[in-house]
């Protein structure tokens, strides 16, 4: 008789339909498993993740691992995420609360907790975990820095100034808290200081820290040396994050390899395409009520690009309802047909040298504008290729560019005078698609609602 099949076995099964993205399919194997080893704390790990990930209830089953897997922190940090998601805010945040009294330097439920608040719309003391636990481990670096990135992040500079001015009376000027004073000191405006600091820090670079070079260069001007510094950074882990940089600074020295790096089809000074989604009138219609019920924020999450609006959790586009099943495969369809008319490849570029085989979504979300709402300048150093489908859009945006995509102008605290290579006016129904590490962003525009769905692809070999 053949070996009988296993609860592991079923878990590789659900494993092998993820990967191809067949969410419901690793959720039919992932439940086989359980119904297998109903006691196994792993399978019933996966179970709640599988239905937390396609937006089915997952709160229970949650419950149930943390049960049987309660020395795991990821278990209960994504029941607390469960809770919220089905609208249990102050369960949640009362179950982090209470791991963090327990352990204090966990710094990711610490991350969490700080995050849900803020997007509920606590603005003001959404970081009270940080201040709690530094006071309870006054020498625990990592904390303090935590805690200054949820407030740099959010660019108050004096509250972020202050947390370093602590951390120093308790730790010394340590080598990261020198690394975050010229950080601060750059993103704040002050260049001299972040430029004697940065001087002084000698010895191998991190990433944080190269990164603050390369934007210091160009905020003072000297586009050669943020060349210099980024060129190099091409071949290593940081290069989907330095490519945007080292076309800037290609851009402002008049490097002809800008327009390779940037250059887009037929002549056009930019890689990109306007294409029509597929989807009906009716479709979209639909979709849009379907999306405004996932926005459940009050705010956006503390380290998104979204200003006067939110943008929903977890990857919109592989949830269980049918309808975002068929917008998917209809923008999938879009972007094949988009990637057959890309140009020959080349294996030095970052977009063209990568295989075309396949297509695979590496992440996807709802970003919900209202009045005044816009897009900071970003890049997304995890995709290749990145696209927006417009949902619904304001009756009357304001005078033109409002409302519009702008593509290649790079962020404008950087100081640099370049032109966008193209300012896209959004049409419900439209696919918009362009290079992930290409600067984008959007305008502001005067009142109504902005509703789309974003989306980065990576290729696969298939």
């Amino acid at each position: 008789m053949p070996d009988p099949i296993t609860a592991e076995v079923w878990r590789e099964r659900a494993r092998a339909a993820r990967a191809v993205q067949d969410m419901a399919g690793a959720d039919r194997a992932i439940a086989e498993a359980a119904r297998l080893a109903p006691s196994d704390p792993l399978t019933a790990f996966l179970r709640a993740q599988s239905a937390y990930e396609l937006g089915r209830p997952a709160a229970a089953l949650f419950a149930e691992a943390v049960r049987l897997w309660p020395e795991n922190p990821d278990v209960l940090r994504n029941h607390a995420l469960a809770l919220a998601s089905e609208g249990q805010r102050a369960s949640a945040e009362a179950l982090l609360a209470d791991a963090l009294s327990a352990k204090p330097d966990w710094l990711d439920g610490q991350r969490v907790l700080a995050s849900l608040r803020y997007s509920h719309g606590d603005a003001e003391t959404y970081d009270a975990g940080f201040a709690a636990a530094v006071e309870a481990l006054p020498r625990h670096q990592g904390l303090w820095l935590g805690w200054f990135t949820l407030r740099a992040q959010q660019r108050d500079w004096s509250a972020a100034r202050r947390i370093l001015g602590a951390a120093a009376a308790q730790l010394g000027e340590t080598r990261p808290l020198a690394v975050a004073r010229a950080f601060l000191a750059s993103e704040s405006g002050d260049l001299p200081e972040a430029q004697a600091r940065l001087t002084a820090l000698t010895g191998a670079d991190d990433e944080f820290l190269a990164l603050c070079r390369i934007r210091t260069a160009l905020r003072s001007g000297n586009a050669a040396a943020a060349r210099d510094l980024a060129l190099p950074l091409t071949v290593t882990r940081l290069a989907g994050q330095v490519w945007p940089y080292l076309s800037t600074a290609w851009r402002l020295l008049g490097d002809p390899r800008a327009a390779w790096l940037d250059g887009g089809l037929d002549g056009d000074p930019v890689l990109h395409g306007v294409l029509d989604s597929g989807l009906s009138a009716a479709e979209i219609t639909e979709l849009a009520a379907l999306l405004r019920r996932r926005h459940t924020a009050s705010l956006p999450y503390a380290d998104q690009s979204v200003r006067h609006g939110t943008q929903t959790d977890r990857s919109i586009l592989l949830r269980h309802e049918p309808l975002l099943g068929t917008t998917r495969a209809r923008l999938m369809e879009a972007l094949r047909d988009f990637v057959r008319t890309l140009p020959p490849p080349d294996p030095r570029h970052p977009l063209l040298g990568r295989p075309r085989g396949g297509l695979q979504i590496s992440g996807s979300w709802s970003v919900r504008l209202g009045a005044g709402g816009f897009n900071v300048t970003h890049s997304h150093p995890a995709g290749w290729l990145s696209a927006v489908l417009y949902v619904a859009l304001p009756d009357d945006p304001g005078p033109a560019p409002a409302g519009a995509l702008h593509l290649g102008a790079p962020p404008p605290e950087l100081g640099c005078d370049l032109a966008p290579y193209a300012v896209i006016a959004p049409r419900a129904g439209q696919l918009v698609v362009f290079p992930s590490l290409l600067w984008h962003g959007t305008y502001p525009f005067a009142a109504g609602e902005r509703l789309n769905i974003a989306f980065d692809v990576v290729p696969t070999s298939a």
